[in-house]
């Protein structure tokens, strides 16, 4: 089993193309691009936490996506996911927190970045900031899983911790 992390996937979201000029033609290309990436390298074993900013289609649609994305997902709720969690555990989530999560006991898993420094026991993997050039992809204490920055497809755990420590943690 693998542990994978994305955020802001926005499937169904129009807006998101301008805003953050994804390279897709329509919603339905970009769709089935993450669909397809996050297939490619999640199996039905792993687990997936998705960061915040899940869809934007209503619950017959988003329950279509959630079977049809491999693997345990877990949602930490964004700020355009504005349904109650009920709404999202029924989309097909088997977790889902309105607050941040603490994953082994190291890592905490946000839509926002949190402010963490090198005095603190923590790193921070986040989404949210898109492509905003104020924020680093990678730091000593954060990973921003924003899909602009991983290519539209689900990172590793094992990727996150790699390019973390060539940083100096």
């Amino acid at each position: 089993m693998k542990i994978f992390f994305i955020a802001d996937t926005h499937f169904g979201d129009g807006n998101i193309l301008i805003y953050e000029n994804r390279p897709f033609k329509s919603v339905e290309e970009m769709d089935s691009t993450i669909i397809n990436n996050w297939n490619n390298i999640v199996s039905e074993n792993d687990k997936v936490f998705l960061a915040g900013d899940f869809s934007f289609y209503d619950m017959e649609k988003n329950k279509e996506i959630c079977r049809n994305l491999n693997g345990e997902k877990f949602l930490v709720i964004g700020n355009h996911d504005t349904e109650s969690e009920d709404y999202y555990y029924k989309c097909g989530f088997s977790g889902v927190s309105r607050y941040p999560i603490i994953y082994e006991n190291f890592w905490l898993v946000s839509h926002e970045p949190l402010y963490i420094n090198k005095n603190m026991p923590y790193a921070n993997i986040f989404g949210h900031v898109h492509g905003n050039p104020i924020y680093t992809d990678v730091s000593e204490r954060s990973f921003c899983v924003s899909a602009e920055r991983i290519n539209y497809t689900p990172v590793e755990m094992s990727e996150i911790k790699r390019r973390i420590m060539e940083k100096g943690v």
